[in-house]
């Protein structure tokens, strides 16, 4: 290097350096909106909707096919059905074994499987774009001919009981399970697992007639997110020829949006020799739809929505009442829930109740702080874009749009609906939302250890675990 060029350098490094304020973080850039690939909808003669994305970034085709089936139409007597069909669904047809479908999906390195939520059921999958015939073919063959094998039933319900054995267990499952029981009321959302004698009402028989009743073209979006395919009428007419012969008939509606008045209430489920509480406590809050929803989600971040959030700094770090404590928005079609969750030791049930019960009522009293309303709106938009980075993040995001009944436009303007927000309206949102006066509270803990503590938040109700 020559005597002339290093002392340049040296001076350029110190002049880098003496520009840096390394006391202070750097500015977060501006982070942009989510701009949706080439999308086309059409709809099949007998009700299908089919959406495709062209996504030129893999050689890759990621696939949904969902229904409105998820497990709020479960019959009454049957609840966990939609999530025993869908587990099952990829275990047999009338033309292939469970053996002959993996056989199948290996060849082509693809994937294929089933799942329920409260709203939607849905078989998804992928493959090489080179082999999106032979998977749409196995894809059709699961939704129109699922044989659901004796074998394969039996098989899923001893595992299910098993299962549920395990997750009545767990004082979380149990806290989750009464207080979805208190805020849904007699709406089949309250159940989040089957139960045993449901289990055993499950057989083929039953499972066959949900699948004809709500798996059906007109009550169906077929996804596709494409990547380096043939000419779209060449994915169309494939389509057509692998869907187009299913019949259309009426679908089964959806249950009334009916749920109870929000009310305080104080149920303790006693789990003698419990060393800790668990507590949830929240109310019915909004859909995606409302005008409130992003003046929530937001509110929701800086209550408890991270580890820069109010609830860990203060119950977690600053007085080390909990390991884990945070905040959720439980987002269904047909109503949320607002909710603040946590874990204590017996010996602090009431200071942590006070302290989680008062920044609830903080969200609604006074409004936040530019420094963390900013934070936030950053944080969420940049997990938001995160989750897009990936076909698959792609393909469920906009799978939610369809099944959930949302905007066309709802990704595209996610980040401006964030960065719009102001500190009255997350503090309007909280005042209906967060506000404690008509909140559920559920603990599952030793009654003996901490029923007096809990009377000081309103009469208590105790109720023994199943």
């Amino acid at each position: 290097m020559s005597k002339t060029v290093f002392p340049l350098l040296l001076a350029g490094s110190m002049l880098m350096a003496q520009t840096i304020d390394r006391t202070k973080p750097p500015e977060t850039p501006p982070i942009p909106a989510f701009k949706m690939p080439p999308i086309y909808e059409t709809k099949l003669p007998n009700g299908l909707s089919v959406v495709l994305i062209d996504d030129q970034r893999f050689p890759l085709v990621t696939v949904r096919l969902s229904f409105q089936a998820g497990s709020k139409f479960d019959p009454n007597d049957v609840p966990g059905l939609s999530g025993m069909v869908a587990g099952l669904l990829t275990e047999g047809t009338k033309t292939r074994s469970f053996r002959q479908l993996g056989e199948e999906l290996a060849s082509i390195g693809g994937s294929l499987d089933g799942h329920s939520s409260p709203d939607v059921l849905t078989v998804g999958g992928h493959v090489l774009a080179e082999n999106t015939p032979k998977l749409l073919d196995l894809l059709a063959d699961v939704a129109l001919n699922a044989s659901f094998p004796e074998s394969e039933v039996q098989l899923q319900k001893q595992n299910r009981k098993q299962a549920l054995l395990a997750q009545h267990s767990q004082p979380a499952f149990l806290a989750r399970e009464k207080f979805d029981e208190l805020v849904f009321g007699d709406h089949p959302y309250h159940y989040v697992a089957p139960t045993m004698e449901s289990i055993d009402r499950m057989d083929q028989k039953t499972m066959i007639e949900f699948r004809d009743s709500h798996l059906v073209p007109n009550n169906g979006v077929l996804l596709l997110l494409l990547g380096k395919l043939p000419p779209r009428n060449e994915i169309m007419n494939l389509v057509r020829e692998k869907f187009g012969a299913w019949n259309e008939k009426p679908a089964p509606p959806p249950p009334p949006r009916s749920f109870p008045e929000g009310k305080r209430q104080v149920v303790l489920v006693d789990r003698p020799g419990s060393v800790q509480a668990d507590i949830r406590i929240g109310r019915l809050a909004v859909t995606r739809n409302d005008p409130d929803y992003f003046p929530l989600y937001v509110g929701n971040a800086i209550l408890g929505g991270g580890a820069s959030s109010r609830l860990f700094n203060d119950v977690r770090e600053e007085k080390g009442f909990a390991y884990d404590v945070h905040s959720e928005l439980d987002r269904r079609k047909d109503a949320g829930v607002a909710l603040a969750v946590t874990q204590v030791r017996n010996d602090v049930v009431e200071p942590a109740m006070v302290a989680v019960l008062g920044h609830l009522e903080k969200m609604g009293k006074a409004p936040v702080g530019p420094a963390e309303l900013s934070d936030a709106k950053n944080y969420l938009s940049g997990v938001f874009l995160i989750s897009l980075e990936t076909q698959s993040g792609v393909a469920d995001q906009v799978d939610m749009v369809k099944t959930m009944g949302l905007p066309n436009d709802f990704l595209e303007m996610f980040t401006a609906h964030v960065r719009s927000v102001e500190p009255d309206q997350i503090q309007a949102a909280a005042q209906k939302y967060l506000a404690p006066d008509k909140a559920t509270i559920v603990v599952v803990g030793d009654a003996s250890k901490i029923e007096k503590p809990l009377e000081k938040f309103g009469s208590v109700q105790v109720e023994k675990a199943k």
